[in-house]
């Protein structure tokens, strides 16, 4: 990112420096995905007026990178280019022989180097195993597949190797309030457009309003950010293809595994491992209903999990043929439309993530999750669909805290409260003696709040 001032970040620079300041040499993975701020976090502790090296691979041919790479070390060790190195070891060992003290020695998009070259991380391997590198080494990469590989893989030379291993997740949404400048309310809408990503952060910033970015950022065919989908699942998914299409399908609606099968025209058991390769990137995430668990229910939807990519399958992706022939003002207008919609989804997630493992109301809860099914009484013996979008149990199992979550304007929180108050009874999961707390989660204070906790943005984008 590229703000003013380095945003958060405080674990991940904290675990950086702890490691480069123990006695040995350090080997350190960094990786996440595209433009998550993976370079901007290593730039923070490599100082090339120290002799660090910071080294940012590109896709071309081995001995072009190599002697790239000995172009930037010899900004600090005179004479380092003049040799022609044969191989990867050569060079390395040379360095090694040549610091004249400790340094840091970043190779950033790490996958090139490795494609050009697959036999690097079992050179990297020999050099750590004889223990006698004299400087600390940081991989980074935005392929989190290969990353994850190259490191957690038992059958891979790294495996095992690392001293330190920092995934980097994206940003929690209080933070778009520095970046963007804006209230609660507005970080909530933002937020669900761009998610914790800080480059789209910076994009955003260039642009007056959130309008003007999503016409000239996402539904301009020629915007920046217009093709980043396709650029994301390049970097980790062999068949973007498929990946594309779960996605599409997913952020039209369809969230139950049969309906995607049936979408696809594929068996049920055929979609285990495409969906599984998306879950684990963090692209998509399958819920199920509070209470039940999570390997065995058979009530799992799947819903897109990075707000960019909810977007653009939602509002970019089914319009591109339109997108194309200059129909942008038809698609805003469609955006606008459904926006307080879309963003609700989004703030019911925060909200979640509020209540998950803190103290709300002088209580401590686990982690909170949605409810969904059945529920009966006297009066409807057949019983009745219903719906709770936030529910936690406290650590001591002794609460309960069921909320609802609302994205408009004028709410009468007294209402909501008197539906959950009738509700929360009839509950299949609420365990006998257990206390139920009702919370309601509102864009804005409403003139009667009743007894129910209401929560505003203001208190969710604090945390």
């Amino acid at each position: 990112m590229y703000f003013s001032q380095f945003i958060d970040r405080d674990d991940y620079l904290l675990r950086l420096r702890t490691a480069l300041g123990r006695p040995r040499a350090q080997f350190i993975v960094v990786y996440g995905r595209r433009r998550i701020g993976k370079s901007s976090l290593i730039r923070q502790v490599i100082d090339g007026t120290h002799g660090d090296v910071y080294f940012l691979s590109d896709q071309t041919a081995e001995a072009h990178q190599r002697a790239l790479l000995a172009r930037i070390v010899a900004e600090n060790i005179e004479g380092f280019d003049k040799v022609a190195y044969p191989d990867w070891e050569t060079l390395l060992r040379a360095l090694n022989r040549q610091v004249s003290k400790r340094i840091t020695v970043c190779l950033d998009e790490f996958p090139y180097m490795v494609k050009s070259c697959p036999s690097l991380p079992s050179i990297i391997q020999k050099l750590l195993n004889e223990r006698s590198l004299r400087f600390d080494l940081i991989i980074c990469g935005s392929s989190q597949q290969l990353m994850q590989g190259y490191v957690l893989d038992r059958h891979e030379p790294l495996y095992g190797q690392a001293d330190e291993i920092i995934k980097l997740v994206p940003m929690r949404a209080r933070y778009i309030c520095d970046a963007l400048r804006c209230d609660a309310v507005n970080a909530v809408e933002e937020y669900a457009v761009w998610g914790g990503v800080p480059r789209y952060w910076e994009l955003r910033a260039d642009y007056g309003d959130r309008q003007s970015a999503i016409r000239n950022l996402l539904l301009d065919p020629k915007g920046f950010l217009s093709e980043e989908p396709l650029r994301l699942l390049r970097d980790d998914m062999r068949d973007t293809v498929q990946s594309a299409t779960l996605l599409s399908i997913i952020g039209n609606g369809a969230n139950r595994i049969s309906e995607i099968a049936a979408r696809v025209e594929r068996n049920v058991t055929q979609l285990t491992e495409p969906l599984g390769r998306l879950r684990d990137l963090g692209y998509i995430r399958r819920e199920v209903p509070f209470g039940e668990d999570e390997k065995k229910s058979r009530k799992g939807l799947y819903y897109i999990n990075d707000q960019l990519l909810a977007f653009n399958y939602r509002f970019v992706a089914p319009y591109r043929s339109l997108l194309e022939l200059g129909g942008i003002d038809r698609v805003m207008a469609l955006v606008d439309s459904q926006f307080p919609q879309f963003t609700g989804y989004c703030w019911e997630r925060l909200c979640r993530e509020f209540v998950s493992g803190n103290v709300v109301g002088g209580i401590a809860y686990n982690v909170a999750s949605r409810w969904w099914g059945k529920v009966f009484d006297e009066r409807d013996k057949d019983g009745r669909m219903a719906e709770i979008d936030v529910v936690a149990e406290s650590m001591d199992r002794k609460h309960i805290l069921v909320g609802e979550c609302k994205w408009t304007e004028a709410e009468d929180a007294g209402r909501i409260e008197a539906r959950l108050a009738a509700l929360a009874p009839l509950l299949p999961f609420v365990k006998r003696g257990q206390t139920i707390h009702l919370a309601v989660f509102l864009k804005e204070r409403p003139a009667d709040s009743g007894a129910a906790q209401v929560f505003l943005p203001g208190d969710i984008i604090a945390q």
